[in-house]
């Protein structure tokens, strides 16, 4: 049964970074190479196993917590309802190189060691308005580092958790049937519909 229900996971894991990435305009997901790797890729039982790639609970809600900073609690459920920062660190763990790993996993020190920094505090002890101050600054670093990076150089750490925060909400319930629009038995198939500013999009059927 394992080896039929596979190719299935695979389908559909790649199929949902290719419509995340189509909302967010065509931009490529930064590790959907990553992603696509560790959805063909072999038995990867041995980086699991590792204790530096395993994330804690408390991990977990510090990906929460940025993830509810990038996208919060608003007029519809934010990325920590949806539990995006579990969905991150399985993300992590199961399809990322030990290399990005390693990245993505001093990049969340390098965070909380930048709110200290900037307000005197860890990023958990922050205040709402602290968090966001300080992730629009490193979301401004990351995107010149970015824009400058030579070919081949390692992606900022800041654009992982930015882009999977995004992946995460978007293809989950919350994302698909609150924040978009969702008709899981479509009628026929209108490919102009009007639309008025500041309506939800329709989300992509399954």
């Amino acid at each position: 049964m394992a080896t039929t229900a596979e190719p299935v996971n695979l389908i559909d894991r790649r199929e949902a970074i290719r419509r995340v990435s189509a909302l967010l305009g065509g931009i490529a997901l930064v590790s959907e190479t990553a992603l696509l790797a560790g959805c063909r890729g072999g038995d990867r039982s041995a980086d699991r196993g590792d204790a530096a790639t395993r994330f804690t609970s408390a991990d977990v809600t510090f990906l929460d917590e940025v993830a509810e900073t990038i996208l919060p609690e608003t007029n519809t459920p934010g990325a920590k309802a949806a539990q995006v920062g579990a969905f991150i660190a399985l993300m992590v763990t199961d399809t990322y190189e030990p290399g990005d790993q390693k990245i993505f996993r001093d990049g969340m020190q390098q965070l909380d060691a930048a709110c200290r920094t900037k307000h005197n505090a860890a990023f958990m002890s922050a205040t709402p308005e602290q968090r966001l101050a300080l992730l629009e600054e490193i979301d401004r670093e990351q995107k010149a580092y970015m824009d400058g990076r030579a070919e081949g150089a390692p992606t900022h750490y800041f654009r992982m958790m930015r882009e999977l925060t995004l992946l995460g909400y978007f293809t989950s319930e919350i994302g698909y049937t609150r924040a978009m629009r969702y008709v899981e038995t479509p009628g026929r198939f209108d490919p102009c519909m009007p639309y008025a500013p500041g309506e939800t999009i329709w989300a992509p059927h399954a």
